[in-house]
């Protein structure tokens, strides 16, 4: 009678488990937090309510899987730089890959090109002539992949070249956008694949500064990097009449470039 009398409640149970709204399972859960790191690493630091929107969840998922990057060190919440005037009430908080979220991604070359670099240095006798020696094979490692960025550019119209040098870096694995900014245009890449070699050669991004003010024909500015910590790797393009008017085959004698010094690399000037 004991056991009897128990049965019913247990069917109840059963019952209501098999209407409950289903649990993912743990691989698919695992699934969607890759998919919120993927979206955040390919469109830059994002709050919640943009993630939810890109992949078509419900904020409170969002959340959730958010809660789990945190803890697992692979995104952390940061402030949201607000260009122009602030609104009332506090910024919106976005969250952004740590190193760590960034070396599960395609960074598995990254050591080999530190020892690269590393022979390269070392070879030339290191100190200052070393570091020149670093520099030039930078240049020339950026002149190269150059060329089908400059066949996009000049393919494009003045005001477009530089959503047209964004593509071209996108193709290559820098998840780059480009963005209008006062006075001018931002270009971001949400991606480097080689942040750790950069953030022991500066060399690195000092040549792709270079290059991206030769291929738009005017002077740049690099306002942040990933290499030194920045979300975003972040090159200013003044928007002036004659910087879009110039041709984007200027040489690097003709062209200025702007570039941070080696304590301030990578960081926004106050």
């Amino acid at each position: 009678m004991k056991y009897a009398s128990e049965a019913p409640a247990g069917r109840a149970v059963e019952a209501a488990a098999r209407s409950a709204v289903p649990v993912p399972a743990p691989d698919e859960q695992h699934g969607t937090r890759n998919k919120v790191a993927r979206s955040i690493l390919d469109h830059g630091p994002s709050t919640a309510a943009e993630l939810a929107l890109r992949l078509e969840l419900t904020q409170a998922a969002v959340r959730r899987h958010l809660d789990t990057l945190v803890a697992d060190g692979v995104v952390e919440p940061r402030e949201k730089r607000v260009y122009g005037a602030r609104g009332r009430g506090r910024p919106a908080k976005v969250f952004a890959l740590t190193d760590c979220g960034r070396d599960a991604f395609d960074q598995a070359y990254d050591e080999l090109a530190m020892d690269a670099l590393r022979w390269i240095e070392q070879s030339a006798g290191g100190g200052e002539a070393g570091r020149a020696a670093v520099a030039a094979f930078a240049r020339a490692r950026l002149a190269a992949q150059a060329v089908a960025y400059r066949q996009a550019v000049e393919a494009a119209e003045p005001e477009s070249r530089a959503q047209a040098l964004a593509r071209a870096l996108s193709a290559d694995g820098y998840a780059a956008t480009a963005r209008s900014a006062p006075v001018g245009e931002q270009l971001c890449q949400h991606h480097c694949p080689v942040a750790h070699a950069a953030e022991r050669y500066p060399q690195l991004c000092e040549a792709e500064t270079e290059v991206f003010s030769q291929l738009l024909g005017t002077h740049v500015q690099r306002l942040a990097t990933i290499a030194h910590g920045d979300g975003v790797c972040t090159t200013y393009i003044p928007g002036t009449g004659k910087a879009e008017k110039a041709s984007p085959s200027k040489t690097p004698s003709k062209t200025k470039t702007t570039t941070a010094s080696a304590s301030t690399a990578g960081r926004n000037p106050e």
